[in-house]
């Protein structure tokens, strides 16, 4: 009986060591998987923050393209309005009448451009968005019948 005795013990001592070596390999793990998540987190952040720089240096530059794009276009259209207001004087319309021409040419362009701008700002809203977010009124059963 001695024997079974110790051999139980034995088995009682073994189990608690297993159980031990358990316990410190699932610690052991757990502090793994925490430093991958952390490593994996710096990681997506500084990849993001690498986009975002980046875009933002994509944007700078895009800025500056469409601003000296302004520039020439606008140069360009004055090139344009000053030929035009010169056709019209050989053509025997007087000076002061053909500059006022091309004004008045002008300002109607601008007043289309305004209304297209005005139509499209509608969509700069968000309409569907904000009907989609603003809570519906509760159906009353009665209603159905």
């Amino acid at each position: 009986m001695a024997t079974a005795t110790q051999k139980e013990e034995n088995s009682g001592q073994t189990a608690i060591r297993e159980s031990m070596a358990s316990d410190s390999t699932v610690l052991e793990d757990a502090r793994s998987l925490w430093h991958e998540l952390l490593g994996l987190t710096h990681d997506h952040l500084l990849i993001a923050t690498l986009e975002a720089r980046q875009a933002g240096e994509s944007l700078v530059s895009m800025m500056l393209a469409g601003i000296m794009a302004a520039f020439l276009l606008s140069a360009a259209w004055m090139g344009v309005m000053a030929a035009a207001v010169l056709g019209l004087i050989d053509n025997g319309i007087v000076a002061s009448n053909a500059i006022l021409l091309a004004v008045a040419f002008n300002l109607l362009f601008a007043l289309i451009l305004i209304a297209v701008i005005r139509r499209k700002s509608r969509s700069l809203q968000f309409p569907a968005t904000l009907r989609s977010l603003q809570a519906r009124p509760p159906v009353h059963r009665d209603a159905q019948k």
